[in-house]
């Protein structure tokens, strides 16, 4: 029973079931509970999301990999704490203009956790479920980071 409830909590609570593009489904799902988060604090409500994310991603790990393979695609959970990690300090004021930063958040997080670019792949190597989260998590700073750099830029 404890099996299929981290099955089905790493599976994003069946968004990672998807049979087309789970990841990014996966990421589209969290996108509303960050926001939420971001609302609550703007700076500690994405970072203890990330962290509560990236808490369950590593509990349910094992039961993942043993049912569906070495970083399976179905698991979603820590596409979760990556894309919350883009959330953090993001200058929102809770109107339809959030509308474009949420959009950014998202298109640059799939960019860097589907390409992979800059150590991300590398990190995949970690052994204990740890590359599975690293990986999202480091594209999730790399995402933020663009997102800074683009609103400091241009607004």
């Amino acid at each position: 029973m404890m099996t299929g409830f981290k099955r089905m909590i790493g599976a994003g609570f069946g968004s990672g079931l998807s049979p087309i593009a789970p990841g990014t489904i996966g990421s589209l799902c969290i996108l509303f509970p960050a926001y939420i988060s971001h609302r609550i604090d703007p700076i500690l409500g994405p970072i203890l999301l990330t962290l509560f994310c990236s808490f369950l991603s590593l509990w349910v790990t094992k039961a993942c990999v043993n049912a569906w393979g070495d970083d399976p695609g179905k698991m979603v959970i820590d596409e979760f704490a990556g894309q919350s990690l883009v959330f953090i300090s993001l200058p929102l004021n809770y109107s339809l203009e959030d509308v474009w930063l949420v959009i950014g958040a998202f298109i640059l997080f799939r960019f860097f956790d589907i390409l992979k670019p800059l150590g991300i792949f590398k990190l995949q190597s970690l052994k204990n479920g740890w590359g599975i989260l690293l990986d999202d998590l480091l594209a999730g700073f790399y995402a933020l980071i663009c997102l800074k750099t683009l609103i400091f830029v241009f607004l």
